[in-house]
């Protein structure tokens, strides 16, 4: 198959001098939780993110995220947000209420405000499985909500 190459790529840019970003945590799951947002705030840092232009906010669970979300969106003041969550699957089908509302609610607000969310609620079968995804998300979270940034910025 032959490759076709007339088009104008835009290239990835992880820099994140000079951005604002938000960031809304649950505090179900807290373990996890606090294990995103420690790899998502050191790897912000690593790309250029200044100390004081992260802000943080929690919540009791994965379905109040979408909200304060859409509350930092509207605000102006953030380049991009990061959702930080577990949720982590039980007995009930209230895993997939959870999962599926926080999921969509989330995609909503990053439509509606035209605004970068990286997504890491993580949703697992169990608790080791979120202890072995935790870093690894909370990391991407940070490199997504940068590049999106920048290439919103180039578009």
């Amino acid at each position: 198959m032959e490759k076709c190459t007339n088009y104008n790529e835009i290239e990835r840019n992880f820099d994140g001098e000079g951005m604002k970003i938000g960031i809304v945590m649950s505090r179900f799951n807290i373990d996890v939780c606090e294990g995103l947002l420690s790899a998502c705030a050191c790897q912000l840092k690593k790309q250029g993110v200044e100390d004081g232009h992260i802000d943080l906010a929690t919540v009791p669970g994965a379905l109040e995220i979408p909200l304060v979300l859409q509350k930092m969106a509207k605000s102006g003041k953030y380049d991009a947000l990061i959702a930080l969550g577990a949720v982590i699957r039980g007995e009930t089908y209230h895993f997939e209420l959870v999962a599926n509302e926080s999921g969509s609610g989330v995609t909503r607000v990053m439509l509606d405000a035209g605004i970068p969310i990286a997504n890491a609620i993580l949703t697992t079968e169990n608790d080791d499985q979120a202890l072995v995804r935790m870093s690894e998300k909370g990391r991407d979270a940070a490199l997504v909500a940068i590049e999106m940034v920048n290439l919103l910025k180039k578009l």
